[in-house]
């Protein structure tokens, strides 16, 4: 089997109680060729483990008859994105979205089949996001934001209601809206998940586009 550029395998074992019936084992972050094994008489769901040399690496198995069904990094070609980004606070949501671009490249979307959308602030999100969903041009909306919270309350008002109407926005449309919006208490902790020490927020987003993409457009239509 070839070295797999996703992080998910799935693998069709023969059960060990039954000639007809077959085990569904999903591996999360596996290499190459691993060694499943799993207690007999395993039924429903349950957790097992993965061996690959010294690593073991837990496992979902999940008896026939019970589908399971996830996302896919292997077949982004051809998926298209629009990423709505408030230009407040820039030298945050830039960081974001630069993060947010980077993993769609790293999973194979082309460059052309990323659209960018800037609005002014986090409360325009939400409008324009279902907007592009109804399109129909786009297989998931990336929503980019931060909002950072000052001396007054309307700290809360913009971010609660970014966060609803983004949920609004992908209910409405019936695409994947996805909540890529910093609510932070200072401007370092938003730094820090921009790109510094907690990571960045806005590529994690994207991997959560995709993984809703894929999942609608292979499984759902």
């Amino acid at each position: 089997m070839a070295s797999m550029a996703a992080s998910e395998l799935f693998l069709r074992i023969p059960s060990s109680t039954s000639n007809s019936v077959s085990n569904l084992a999903f591996v999360s972050g596996c290499e190459p060729n691993p060694v499943v094994k799993f207690s007999s008489g395993s039924r429903g769901l349950s957790t097992n483990l993965v061996s690959r040399g010294n690593r073991r690496i837990p496992v979902c198995v999940a008896s026939a008859g019970v589908r399971h069904f996830r996302g896919s990094f292997s077949k982004c070609q051809g998926l298209r994105f629009a990423v709505v980004v408030a230009q407040f606070n820039e030298v945050v949501t830039k960081l974001l979205l630069e993060g947010a671009v980077e993993t769609f490249k790293r999973y194979s979307v082309r460059e052309e089949d990323i659209e960018v959308w800037w609005v002014p602030g986090c409360f325009e999100i939400p409008v324009l996001a279902q907007k592009l969903g109804k399109t129909g041009k786009y297989d998931a909306i990336l929503c980019i934001g931060a909002v950072i919270r000052g001396d007054t309350t309307h700290y809360d008002a913009v971010a609660n209601s970014a966060a609803s109407g983004v949920l609004s926005a992908g209910l409405n449309s019936g695409v994947p809206c996805i909540f890529g919006v910093l609510t932070c208490d200072s401007m370092d902790q938003a730094l820090n998940r921009a790109g510094g020490k907690v990571g960045n927020k806005g590529s994690e987003a994207a991997v959560t586009a995709i993984e809703m993409a894929t999942m609608c457009r292979e499984h759902i239509g």
